[in-house]
């Protein structure tokens, strides 16, 4: 097996802890020289898979690892909009707690709060940004 195809499978892993929200797990790789925002193919960071998967305590210790809460995907979308989107309202408070902002990306977590008329979140960004 050649060295690029072991990296491959390596950051795969790493994101499937993501998604599973193994937060334990994945602190001793991030701990151990893994960057906390790795990204795949689709400009996906760890923080962005755990955060669409609604994993709080996860997507906790990515932002408190250094893991930027504003960094977009290839397609323009952050972890609070990915968040809102999936009506994880943990995960949201969470990266509002780390310093997410609510503008960033398109569309924005608030245009998607917005979008679903969800009046709790749309209060909770507009608080923040005021």
């Amino acid at each position: 097996m050649d060295g690029e195809h072991e990296l491959e499978e390596f950051a795969t892993r790493m994101f499937d802890l993501a998604r599973a929200g193994e937060t334990e797990t994945l602190r001793a790789y991030v701990e151990a020289g893994v960057p906390a925002d790795l990204t795949n193919g689709k400009g996906d960071t760890l923080l962005m898979l755990a955060a669409y998967y609604g994993h709080a305590e996860t997507v906790r210790m990515l932002v408190t690892c250094g893991a930027d809460p504003n960094r977009a995907n290839d397609r323009g979308q952050t972890p609070l909009a990915g968040a809102v989107f999936k009506k994880e309202s943990a995960v949201v408070r969470t990266l509002l707690d780390g310093g997410a902002d609510p503008d960033a990306g398109q569309p924005s977590a608030l245009d998607t709060a917005r979008m679903f008329a969800n009046a709790q979140f749309i209060q909770w960004f507009t608080q923040n940004t005021s």
